[in-house]
């Protein structure tokens, strides 16, 4: 995929664009964006130049120039990579989706990629993968042939696995967080995937996990019948999903996805996968607060 272009390409434009960046930090978000829409003057086909006006917009309440400017970088990048289309969405002015440009999450993590775990571990406390691998123990004792880690990012799952597996897989749509999982030697396969159409074939895993990745998945039938598909029989699935108070799922401003215990249940319940537990749990601190969740561990029965 074609990186991202993080400067215009305009010498003056840049200049105006870090002066802009230097109001808007100062908290003067209308003269911040008035600043960026002169650079963008002067290199009108920068897609991420137009999806930061964006934000300055909505930073000064201006809803309808922010739509404007989000927009433009859609036409400019029509695969999404910033995620213009979620902000449509959540300001009221595009349409609703039930999943995240694949793009816009590839990028995402690419991005995050080299500072993942310091982030994630060391400032948000985030400890989901321990808890679920103490679900999958108090399931089921013993060792697994094979897991399959959804998802798998730089590793944190894979780690908590691998001493109670055979053969540990991982699937993720980043190929700089895989990158980051092949130095960890945990893996024994890992491949790059888009997890609304990944397949696998071979052996049927027995474990499958999914941490804190089904809240950039949106609707959750696609992806939950897909594992229902490869599990082996008496085989278990272990989730995290963020807290939805009612309806099934939404997204949120942070733009990930919230999913409700009655649609986790409702989801799973259909595609022949029985519930062991559902625990609500804090996934991770966000901007000081505690980010509600569920862990999920669900089973697929035996074929009769």
């Amino acid at each position: 995929m074609k990186p991202l272009q993080t400067l215009s390409g305009d010498l003056n434009a840049d200049r105006r664009a870090d002066y802009a960046e230097m109001l808007f930090a100062s908290g003067d978000h209308v003269a911040a964006a008035e600043l960026l829409l002169g650079a963008l003057e002067l290199a009108p086909q920068w897609a991420m130049g137009w999806f930061r006006l964006g934000e300055m917009q909505e930073a000064s309440g201006r809803l309808d120039l922010a739509a404007q400017a989000w927009v433009m970088a859609l036409n400019l990048d029509p695969a999404d990579r910033q995620g213009a289309a979620l902000k449509l969405q959540l300001i009221g002015k595009g349409p609703v989706s039930s999943a995240p440009p694949s793009a816009f999450v590839e990028t995402l993590f690419d991005h995050y990629a080299e500072t993942f775990e310091e982030m994630l571990v060391g400032k948000l406390d985030y400890r989901l993968p321990e808890v679920l691998e103490q679900m999958v123990r108090k399931a089921r004792s013993g060792r697994f042939r094979l897991a399959l880690d959804l998802g798998c990012g730089t590793g944190l799952m894979g780690e908590r696995l691998r001493p109670i597996v055979d053969r540990l897989e991982g699937i993720d749509i980043s190929a700089r967080m895989l990158k980051k999982a092949r130095t960890k030697g945990i893996y024994d396969t890992l491949t790059k995937a888009d997890l609304h159409c990944f397949s696998h074939s071979g052996e049927n895993p027995d474990l499958v996990t999914s941490a804190d990745v089904l809240i950039y998945v949106g609707a959750l039938e696609g992806l939950i019948g897909r594992v229902a598909g490869v599990l082996a029989g008496g085989g278990l699935f272990a989730f995290s999903v963020e807290s939805l108070a009612s309806g099934d799922f939404a997204l949120r401003p942070s733009r990930r996805y919230a999913h409700s215990d009655s649609y986790v249940r409702q989801t799973l319940e259909a595609n022949g996968l029985s519930i062991l537990a559902l625990e609500p749990t804090t996934i991770r601190q966000d901007r000081r607060e505690p980010v509600k969740g569920l862990a999920v561990l669900a089973l697929k029965a035996h074929a009769t």
